[in-house]
């Protein structure tokens, strides 16, 4: 059993590694304008967009220019979704008659589909009318993804210029993200997903009958159908995954049959949700004409990962001592896959829960196949600190490396403390401008986790929600605000969210987490496009090197696990303590 672990792992991140190289070269060209094989049959519409659209793409803007058309972008995408959910009762593609939905849920709703975050206090199937889920989440799903990968690449030619005022234009960099990646890998993966039974269709509903009567309780009736949800599935899902958006069409999310009916489709959502944000690692080295830049920082993120998943299978596997305790077999066999099965599908067991698990949260993505909320204390502990860490394991779609890159600046700036040196990454000096805004960076998800945490458990509002008092309803907490600020969009489920409180809380967290963060980096990139390149030297402090993948990893985790221990001792490490109290 275990050794079927093992190889269940060790063939996706062969996977992902082997995919990631090609697909990363490909993107880079994409973002250099070099030619492509989709360019004969995309170009042409390309332009045709710039014409109708009057975007001039020979004309590059500032930092300051690049931000303000990446704000307004986004106002605006924000502002459609909000606007389709209040009126979507009067909207065509709503078979199922489904209501509008409230203003402080679409308001929520909307700022996590523009943020990339996806959070979702309600349930799709019973929320969301087909046009909704489509014209409003899926195309956010698309640009919010293009928008990370945007502000990445302005970030890499930062590096690459000198003596630059531009960095590119916001439009061009968009539209190209969308074009040439993202439609593309999504067209492909959804036909897989229907190839494999992920439902795809405009019917509604389907009433079935049942083969004998039902009793609802407390109710007198009998119920002799069932209604079955279905709907434009896999279209949704293709790019969720993709784009590291997460959210579900329904509210299983991809424990639903409909969304991941088999082995295969389990594999292949597992493999979008890593497949970008490793192959951006590559698209990095070849745009700075140093390919070990990327494999260093892939690396970096490969090591924690699988730390981080050895850790939380070990948990897992294990299983509740308090069932041992009561003589419960947990023990894997070849009838079943032992472990902590709760919240978890049978056809996955623990390796893919927890591989899925993992992946979701490293990546920023947030769709789940298991609910985290039924993971052992330590086990979930896992998953919440891949969020505080930043989201930079991978991360989002061009988000994570531009969080990684962050990091990596803060990495210099500390050698170059060591040594009396002014730190240099990649041909540019790191001066005092750089390190407050990678600061501002690393504080700011800190400082909404925070304090939104602490707001919560202090006022009615916030604690009424909680399913489960004491500990774990602190990490139920934690997790929510960890999740929003991190723009990653899992939860644990326990905390009933969709209330005006948490609504509008959560998404102003998720606001601040992503444009909070994402205005430094433009202004990062910026002033390193503006400075000279210097050359390499034997005091430079190699940044391609096994000693500065380490150096990287203690950088991370130190930031993470000062600023955030205190948290945890009162949400999973205390609950773990009082599970072995109770031997």
């Amino acid at each position: 059993m275990f050794i079927n672990n093992y190889l269940q792992i060790s063939l996706y991140f062969i996977t992902v590694l082997l995919l990631a190289k090609p697909l990363g070269v490909y993107m880079a060209h994409v973002y250099e304008n070099h030619p492509v094989i989709l360019n004969r049959c995309l170009a042409p519409f390309e332009l045709a967009l710039y014409r109708l659209s009057g975007v001039k793409a020979e004309q590059e803007m500032t930092w300051k220019e690049y931000a303000a058309a990446l704000l307004w972008f986004n106002f605006f995408g924000g502002l459609a979704v909000f606007i389709i959910q209040i009126v979507q009762a009067y909207l065509p593609l709503n078979p199922q008659q489904l209501t509008n939905v409230s203003f402080d849920s679409a308001f929520n709703t909307a700022i996590s589909f523009v943020t990339n975050t996806n959070w979702q206090g309600y349930s799709g199937e019973m929320t969301m009318s087909y046009l909704s889920q489509m014209l409003g989440l899926t195309v956010q799903n698309f640009v919010s993804a293009a928008t990370g990968m945007a502000v990445l690449v302005t970030m890499i030619r930062g590096f690459q210029r000198n003596h630059a005022t531009a960095i590119g234009n916001f439009w061009v960099d968009l539209t190209r993200g969308v074009l040439y990646i993202l439609l593309p890998l999504a067209l492909v993966f959804a036909f897989l997903l229907v190839s494999q039974g992920v439902v795809q269709t405009f019917k509604p509903y389907l009433n079935i009958p049942l083969v004998e009567q039902v009793q609802i309780n407390p109710l007198p009736e009998q119920a002799n159908t069932q209604v079955i949800a279905v709907g434009p599935a896999a279209s949704q899902i293709a790019i969720k995954q993709l784009g590291t958006n997460g959210g579900g069409f329904f509210n299983a999310n991809s424990a639903h049959p409909f969304e991941n009916p088999t082995p295969l489709t389990n594999f292949l959502e597992l493999l979008a949700i890593l497949l970008i944000p490793a192959a951006l690692c590559h698209s990095f080295g070849t745009l700075v004409n140093d390919p070990r830049q990327g494999w260093a920082i892939l690396t970096t993120m490969t090591l924690v990962l699988l730390g981080a998943l050895l850790v939380m299978l070990h948990y897992e596997q294990t299983g509740n001592p308090l069932l041992t305790a009561l003589g419960v077999d947990q023990a894997p066999s070849v009838t079943q896959s032992g472990g902590n099965m709760e919240g978890k599908e049978t056809r996955f067991g623990i390796v893919n829960s927890v591989l899925w698990a993992t992946a979701t949260t490293a990546a920023s993505n947030g769709s789940v196949n298991a609910m985290h909320d039924s993971f052992m204390p330590l086990s979930g502990m896992v998953p919440l600190c891949l969020i505080q860490l930043g989201e930079v394991i991978f991360g989002g779609v061009g988000s994570g490396l531009y969080g990684m890159l962050i990091f990596a600046i803060i990495a210099v700036f500390v050698a170059g403390l060591m040594i009396g040196r002014t730190p240099e990454y990649l041909g540019k000096k790191i001066e005092a401008f750089e390190i407050k805004m990678a600061a501002i960076v690393i504080l700011i998800p800190a400082f909404f986790i925070l304090i939104g945490t602490a707001l919560a458990v202090m006022v009615e509002a916030g604690r009424t929600a909680i399913a489960n008092p004491g500990a774990h309803g602190f990490s139920e907490i934690l997790y929510a605000f960890s999740s929003a600020a991190g723009n990653n969009g899992s939860a644990f489920a326990g905390l009933s969210a969709n209330s005006l409180f948490y609504n509008v809380a959560l998404g102003v967290v998720m606001l601040l987490g992503r444009y909070g963060i994402i205005i430094p980096v433009l202004a990062i990139a910026g002033s390193l496009a503006a400075k000279k390149s210097v050359p390499t030297t034997v005091g430079t402090l190699p940044t391609h090197t096994p000693l500065f993948v380490l150096l990287l990893i203690a950088t991370i985790l130190l930031v993470g696990v000062l600023t955030f221990v205190p948290a945890l001792a009162l949400g999973p490490i205390v609950e773990h303590l009082q599970l072995l109290k109770q031997l």
